[in-house]
Parts: structure tokens; sequence; C-alpha cells
């Protein structure tokens, strides 16, 4: 089957389409023919190095598209079935088959959803309702603050606090031409990232880009708020934050990692990611894709890596 891997650690370029075996399920698992794949910015991560895996790598975290077989043990699925997968804990997705657990399948049955806009919800919508319920245990009524809330997850968290019934939702990103387009996914104000510090004091703040922001962000938490760091997009060094602090202070800084959650939890993130299906087929989530062949795949890690998009890539498979 075709492909895209990592043959080495190294800069876009070094992506490949190549052919390599088709992978069979076991235990647990289905296979699925892939019709597209999301791209993420986990996926640089892997390419970069950042990650520890064996090259050569095929990378891609979410898809949609079809069953193929089911492994041993699978019930409540059948071959053929339109569906969404997380295919995160193994990675794989950006191939013509994928395998996942089953749990981590979601049935497109009885949806009316495209699987370009299928391919998109798996990894930030499915995050964006585990982060904001089940880490930082959002009350109604609470505010949020989110950096990058332009980008593929900052654009499902503005939206998925207004579904978990926050109060006041601001959203930060790295340039004014985004804000407008932040706008459209459920915040009440977007501002400039350096402007945050007069933003107010927050419940939740969700921090996708490090640095300064994430040293920002601890000061922007009102008493007993809860930081939430989901990656360092900025690329900066890492943040001490002193414990002291937290505890004079009553906050909570909390991290959160899909892949090692669904590798724990699969049966949890299963649920979330049905749920964030479902708000995407009813069109309570609204997400912005654009899609590229896959063998654009260099393309759309240079246009995530330059900072310059905002919604989601998706790669057409087959």
């Amino acid at each position: 089957m075709k492909a895209i891997t990592i043959p080495r650690f190294g800069d876009a370029d070094v992506l490949r389409l190549d052919e390599v075996e088709v992978p069979e399920p076991g235990p647990g698992q289905v296979s699925i023919d892939v019709a597209y794949a999301g791209a993420n910015f986990a996926e640089i991560l892997y390419r970069q190095g950042l990650a520890d895996v064996p090259l050569p790598f095929v990378p891609g975290i979410e898809v949609s598209g079809r069953v193929r077989a089911l492994g041993p043990g699978v019930e409540g699925l059948r071959v053929g079935q339109p569906v969404a997968a997380l295919t995160i804990v193994d990675s794989g997705g950006y191939a013509e088959v994928a395998v996942t657990s089953a749990e981590l399948v979601a049935p497109l049955d009885g949806y009316d959803l495209e699987l370009g806009l299928a391919a998109a919800l798996p990894s930030n919508s499915t995050t964006a309702f585990l982060v904001l319920d089940r880490v930082a245990r959002i009350e109604p009524g609470e505010s949020v603050l989110v950096h990058a809330a332009a980008g593929g997850l900052g654009s499902q968290l503005g939206q998925a606090a207004r579904l978990l019934g926050a109060g006041r939702v601001v959203g930060t990103v790295g340039n004014a031409a985004k804000i407008e387009t932040a706008l459209g996914y459920g915040y009440d104000e977007v501002v400039l990232r350096e402007q945050a510090a007069g933003a107010g004091r927050f419940d939740v703040v969700v921090d996708l880009v490090g640095g300064a922001a994430r040293r920002g962000s601890l000061d922007l938490l009102a008493p007993m708020g809860r930081m939430v760091v989901l990656g360092n997009a900025s690329g900066a060094e890492d943040v001490g934050i002193p414990a002291n602090e937290l505890w004079l202070t009553n906050k909570t800084v909390s991290g959160f990692n899909l892949a090692a959650f669904s590798a724990a939890f699969p049966e949890v993130a299963g649920q979330a990611l049905r749920r964030a299906v479902a708000g995407g087929a009813s069109g309570e989530l609204r997400v912005g894709v654009e899609t590229l062949r896959l063998e654009q795949a260099a393309e759309a890690h240079r246009r995530i890596e330059s900072g310059r998009t905002t919604g989601k890539l998706v790669l057409e498979v087959g």
C-alpha cells in the first residue's frame, strides 16, 4: 500500500511516499481503508525526532474511512462501515490502510457527515472535550482563556467551552489577521497574545503555545483557577513553575497528552470521540477544513509549522 513515511528525522522534506506492507488488525483492533487523514502538529514532533518513534515511521493520528477487517473479539462494528478513528496510540494514519483499537473508532452510520470533515474531528475535537471536561473540570458559568484560538485545536476549544456551559470565553492569536477567524469559533473576544494581560482573570486557561505565554498564563488565573498545558508551539525552552507559588495562590497546573490518555483510557477517549463526531454532524462544532493530497504531506507540515494555518488541514488518501 501507499504511505507517507519518516525515513529519518528532519524538516518537512524528509517525508517520503513509499510502498509498505498492509497492516493487519490484532485482538480488539480494526483495520480501516483510509479516505482522509488529519494533519496535526503532533506529527511534526514525530518527524523532528522530539517523540521516541522507530524509523521508518508512518505518522498520522486520526483518519476517516471504512472498516476493512475486524480483529478477534471485536463486536459492534462491521466491514464496510463508515467510521472516524483515532490512530494516535501507534500512529499510521498517513496510509491507505490504518489499524487502531476498536474502542477508538466512531461509527458514522446515521450521520450526514462527509468523510473529509469526519477526519478533522478525532484529534482536536476529542481533545477539546477531554481537556475542559475531564482535566479542567469546567463548571457552568466559568471563564476560559485559550491561546492559539484560530488553530485546529484552538478553534475547537472555544466551541467546546460553550457547549460545556462556560461563561466568558476569550481567545488569543499571534497576529491580527487571525482575529476575525477565531471570533467565528465561539469566542466572545479575541486579542493579540501580548495583550492577554489586560483581558482579566480566568477560571481556566488552556495553553498550547509555551514560553512567555505559559508564564503569563499562570498570572491570569483567578484563585482556584486551573491551567492546562497542551503543547509548546512556540518551541521555547521549558518553563518552570514553582510549586510554592501554586500552594500560596490556590492555583493548579495540569498537563494533557491525547496519545498517552488514549493508550491508558481508550474507552473514555472513545466516548469523547463519539461526542465530537455527533457535534460535528449536528453543526454544534464548526470545523474549517482544507484538503490536500496525501503526497502533499510535506506542504501540510510546512504550513502548520509556519503558523499560517487556521482551522484544519486534511490529506485525501483514497
